[in-house]
């Protein structure tokens, strides 16, 4: 057996850990399934031979290797490491931590904080990073499963690089069950079959992966072959029908989100739960839900869109499966809804011009004038407040003037979107006499 994933203590202690815990990685270059940043050329591998760290967020699904890769990090870089979880922490433990991390500053080593579920901290909590971060004190190391973007404050991610950690695939859940039988000295009792059936169960993640090994070698008898099925029935747990990392799992939320497009509620329903039945997250559903009802619906139903989010919250209050029954009424209701993409064609031709034209200055007679200076620039001389005119429309022009006026929302006439272009249609008319 290789000393390089071998237990450092005596093995009477070593089999009392979980395989996944004796398994754990002792340098950087033996991260598995993160290659893009630890192997030869891969992000962090630079950073530590450029001898400077900055602070980074490690967004992932779980058992990628984020923990992992943060203590190694910290010990190549010569860093104390230090770790919390936004669970279970509150204002006062990360005020003992900054308080350990300046100390330990003071005597000249730099802390590196790993922050497990960073996206757990309201926004008063992540905006208490901030000058730690600045000053040096610490080099924060936060973790998440949720969209950075979304979840965390502006502030905070432009004080730190974003690094995604990709999900194991079969290549690399297959290294990390190879290692598992050297350092067990036996091979999975296991056929090919059954083999490949771990490997999809796992479904991306290595310490599911090296968990199910382990009941595996515990549930077997001596000389004992398992198949799939027999698999199953040990972990009591079913395959996915298909990899939610790969083609099928990409597959049927596009037929999903076509069979919505094309209002037809009987095959989306029936994709719907070929999803549930493969066990797929159901708030990942949700939240495709949601970007159908602004995608391919928008303003024609302006419901859709307070639906599918109620529907999301809906199945997050009630859990599976009683909360399944939620996401389907929302499937139903989008699929039988007026369907426009008058928003979505809007928006990317307008994020087209923002880009082309972005130095542009708004028109003077728009802009606000809080000081005398910026009154006697002109800044604000002309404006008509539209509640003051007739119709409560001055129809003045908003665009920068180098830049003239654009259309880029052309509603059809379907559902609420008719509603929508009398109004345009009203105050173009308008917009023309009193410009005239």
């Amino acid at each position: 057996m290789s000393d390089l994933f071998s237990p450092i203590e005596p093995p009477e202690m070593a089999s009392a850990r979980p395989l996944a815990d004796r398994l754990r990685p002792r340098t950087l270059a033996e991260v598995t399934g993160q290659e893009h940043l630890t192997g030869e050329d891969g992000a962090l591998t630079r950073m530590i031979a450029s001898g400077s760290l900055g602070s980074m967020i490690f967004w992932g699904p779980p058992g990628t290797g984020k923990t992992t890769v943060a203590r190694l990090l910290s010990g190549e870089a010569g860093l104390a490491f230090e770790q919390i979880s936004a669970i279970f922490s509150g204002v006062a433990d990360l005020k003992k931590v900054f308080d350990s991390a300046r100390a330990r500053r003071m005597s000249g080593r730099q802390t590196l904080l790993f922050v497990d579920e960073i996206h757990r901290f309201n926004r008063a909590q992540q905006d208490s990073f901030l000058p730690v971060m600045e000053d040096g004190t610490v080099i924060l190391v936060g973790a998440t499963t949720e969209n950075p973007s979304f979840e965390l404050n502006a502030a905070l991610l432009s004080r730190a690089r974003v690094l995604t950690f990709k999900p194991h695939d079969e290549a690399s859940l297959e290294e990390l069950l190879r290692r598992a039988e050297q350092a067990e000295g036996k091979s999975l009792p296991l056929d090919e079959d059954a083999r490949a059936t771990l490997l999809r169960m796992a479904d991306g993640d290595g310490r599911a992966a090296l968990t199910l090994a382990e009941e595996v070698w515990r549930a077997a008898r001596r000389d004992e072959i398992f198949d799939a099925n027999g698999l199953q029935n040990i972990v009591q747990r079913r395959a996915p029908v298909y990899d939610k990392g790969q083609d099928g799992h990409y597959n049927l939320i596009s037929a999903l989100h076509k069979s919505v497009r094309g209002s037809d509620p009987d095959a989306a329903l029936y994709y719907l739960c070929r999803m549930f039945d493969a066990g797929e997250d159901p708030l990942y559903i949700g939240r495709r839900l949601v970007r159908m009802a602004v995608e391919d619906i928008g303003l024609a139903d302006p419901q859709a869109l307070v639906i599918c989010n109620a529907a999301k919250d809906a199945y997050d209050y009630l859990g599976s499966p009683e909360g399944e029954l939620a996401l389907a009424e929302a499937c139903v209701y989008v699929a039988t809804a007026p369907k426009s993409n008058a928003v979505y064609a809007a928006y990317k031709s307008a994020m087209r011009a923002a880009k082309e034209n972005g130095s542009l200055l708004p028109p003077k007679h728009i802009l606000n004038a809080p000081t005398k200076l910026m009154k006697g620039e002109g800044y604000g001389e002309g404006y008509r407040y539209d509640h003051d005119e007739p119709d409560a429309f001055s129809g003045q022009d908003y665009f920068p003037e180098k830049m003239g006026r654009k259309t880029f929302y052309d509603p059809p006439e379907r559902g609420f979107e008719r509603e929508l272009r009398k109004r345009l249609e009203w105050w173009a008319k308008l917009r023309r006499e009193r410009n005239s």
